[in-house]
């Protein structure tokens, strides 16, 4: 039996979020709030302690691997250059401004559902917290031509 034919899991998981992210301001927001929603929860991780940081970010790229190696591949290089801006960061400003990110850039997530209509799509599946930085990634490789 062929399984080319059959969409991968990661399309399906990416066709299902994008249904409730079509419109092009909410889009937009993702776009913004995605990324710092990511790093402000690294903070908040690399504030407890770096490794614990490290260890979600290899666990998270674990998940992805086994959904695409290229996104897999994206992502630790978004997670490592996120790790490098903590690392330079004084240790007594991370832990504040990861709070102050993470509360502004949700606000601006639920500002774009408002707009779009629909509820964020981990209200039915927790899965695409993690979804959500694949979907932004996905239109940087679409632009840029990658596979993933």
């Amino acid at each position: 039996m062929d399984h080319s034919s059959q969409p991968r899991n990661i399309d399906i998981l990416l066709a299902r979020y994008a249904e409730s992210h079509r419109d092009h301001t909410n889009e937009i927001i993702h776009f913004v709030c995605i990324p710092l929603i990511v790093l402000s929860l690294l903070g908040i991780l690399w504030a407890l302690h770096p490794v614990v940081a490290i260890a979600a970010t290899l666990a998270s790229l674990y998940y992805y691997a086994k959904l695409s190696r290229g996104f897999a591949v994206g992502m630790g290089v978004m997670s490592a250059v996120m790790l490098g801006i903590l690392a330079l960061m004084p240790d007594m400003t991370v832990l504040p401004a990861s709070i102050a990110i993470f509360v502004v850039a949700w606000i601006g997530q639920f500002i774009g559902h408002k707009i779009e209509g629909k509820k964020p799509s981990f209200f039915e599946d927790l899965r695409f917290l993690l979804i959500g930085p694949l979907f932004v990634l996905s239109f940087l490789y679409r632009r840029m031509h990658l596979a993933y």
